[in-house]
């Protein structure tokens, strides 16, 4: 048995170029998120800085690419403009990897980080919107399949620096001596990771800001931006391919040749028009009120489960070594890791899923199994081996709720292409926000609070899709009222024979 039927083999097929290219561009989107926690001990000894400085890089990277994620709804105008922004963004991301290692002071590495994360902010939204444009009803199942590039350029990233991360104190000073063993680097190394927000542990390590620089770590970016450069060249030959760039202009683009067998063709040509961020009266005129509610309700969700993955990503290593679990390093170090591994598998599962179950079904399932998970863990709050399974199953659960979310609303919203905007500023910003929380609150309440502000916010998250699901329903019962009185206008307004004229006929036809 086929997991897919033919007809969606058949989509795949004839987008086949467009489609593996918004995957790869995905890919080096996950390239770029989930570098800076191993190396940022590294760069530390490169700009010589404390690590209260370099934390900055974080959130220099973060706040850019809620930046970039609210500009790139500016380019899904047209398929070129879309397409130069993704060649662009792909390729900033290599030339920033090029750049890294020679940013010797921590401003110049702070810009290069922000620029970084403004590409990636452009990536997540053009890439999102054009694979919603391009399978509309279908596109649960892509959407899927691209989210799980982000974990696999996640997972390639670590892997490449790790053989270059530096093994004891990289910076040399005058009186060095052999005082921070490996161990304690990588509990360092495993604290950052939640984007610098617990430093207070921090000064019992010998971090020296002025000796001889000895790490090893620009050549794992190097090596990086190698292997992102097939990208942007992937996104140049797409360009090429649907007769967009100036010297292959002379035919229309492929894109409007082919036929589409999708299940709305007709509505190819509203694409691009309109959106929520087009403030002009003309476009936000006659929407009613729940097409805005459901944008809001969207974008919260998808803003407290991207903000619960950044905050159990970020803490549960925090967590994990403090008491009660007090857990060793090494084994603390794999929670994250088990955590990762299990989003990206997650996300290929529910490849399978989205096809075969609708999108509300698949947000219901995952949704309440967040809640249980943290309920559980909220019970057996003690156990270190039940914290490895939940890290496994939470990322299970959460993994999917995204690319669904996004599946549903662009579906309800009838592909205006608006939702993702929103959608995925919203999450950009529930990640850098909610982080910055529940940081907050572990350094003033201890590490229980972060497994009790994380089980809240999900209990929110649900309810609001619950809401949604009303809300939903009454916008579709106000869109049936719509069609329907207009198709008894457009009857009304035909012209009619006079009823005289009618019985004048009928009259000579019985003579």
């Amino acid at each position: 048995m086929r997991l897919l039927d033919e007809r969606i083999w058949l989509l795949f097929r004839r987008h086949l170029q467009q489609t593996l290219t918004y995957w790869s561009v995905f890919f080096s989107f996950g390239l770029c998120v989930a570098f800076l926690g191993p190396t940022i001990l590294d760069l530390r000894c490169q700009t010589q800085t404390t690590l209260q400085q370099i934390t900055w890089v974080f959130f220099s990277q973060q706040f850019f690419l809620l930046v970039g994620s609210t500009v790139g709804g500016l380019f899904k105008k047209t398929l070129l403009s879309s397409l130069s922004a993704l060649f662009a963004s792909a390729l900033v991301i290599s030339l920033v990897f090029a750049i890294i290692p020679l940013c010797h002071h921590v401003i110049l590495l702070s810009v290069a980080m922000g620029v970084e994360g403004a590409a990636m902010g452009v990536i997540d939204t053009i890439g999102n919107l054009q694979l919603v444009r391009l399978y509309q009803k279908d596109s649960a199942v892509f959407l899927q399949a691209l989210h799980f590039f982000i974990g696999l350029g996640a997972l390639v990233s670590p892997l490449v620096v790790d053989p270059f991360l530096a093994e004891d104190s990289c910076v040399l000073s005058a009186n060095w001596t052999a005082n921070s063993s490996g161990s304690d680097l990588e509990h360092l190394r495993n604290t950052l990771a939640g984007h610098g927000a617990l430093l207070h542990n921090a000064s019992q390590y010998p971090l020296y800001t002025e000796g001889v620089v000895v790490t090893r770590v620009s050549y794992a970016f190097w090596i990086m931006a190698v292997i992102n450069l097939p990208v942007p060249a992937a996104v140049l030959a797409l360009m090429f391919h649907e007769r967009l760039v100036r010297c292959c202009r002379s035919s229309p683009p492929l894109l409007t040749k082919k036929p589409d067998i999708s299940s709305h063709p007709a509505k190819e040509q509203q694409q691009g028009h309109g959106g929520l961020l087009d403030c002009r009266p003309s476009n936000l005129q006659g929407h009613p009120a729940t097409f805005f509610i459901i944008h809001a309700l969207g974008g919260a969700i998808v803003f407290i489960t991207d903000g619960i993955i950044g905050c159990y990503a970020g803490f549960v290593y925090t967590y994990a070594v403090s008491p009660p679990l007090l857990m060793g390093y090494k084994a603390a170090g794999c929670l994250d890791s088990v955590f990762w591994a299990s989003i990206m598998a997650g996300r290929l599962c529910f490849i399978f899923f989205s096809y075969r179950y609708a999108a509300p079904a698949l947000l219901s399932v995952s949704l309440v199994g967040v809640i249980l998970v943290q309920l559980l863990l909220l019970i057996f709050y003690s156990s270190r081996v039940f914290l490895f399974m939940a890290s496994c199953v939470l990322g299970l659960c959460i993994s999917s709720v995204f690319p669904s979310m996004l599946a549903f609303t662009e579906d309800v919203l009838d592909y205006k292409g608006s939702a993702t905007i929103v959608l995925v500023t919203s999450a950009s910003t529930g990640e850098m926000l909610l982080q910055l929380l529940v940081g907050s609150v572990i350094h003033s309440k201890g590490s229980y609070s972060f497994l009790l502000c994380t089980t809240i916010t999900s209990f929110i998250g649900f309810c609001l899709f619950l809401l949604l699901l009303y809300v939903h329903r009454v916008h579709r019962n106000l869109q049936t009222g719509r069609s329907t009185q207009t198709r008894c206008r457009h009857h009304a307004a035909r012209p009619q024979r006079p009823a005289m004229e009618s019985w004048g006929q009928n009259k000579i036809f019985f003579k």
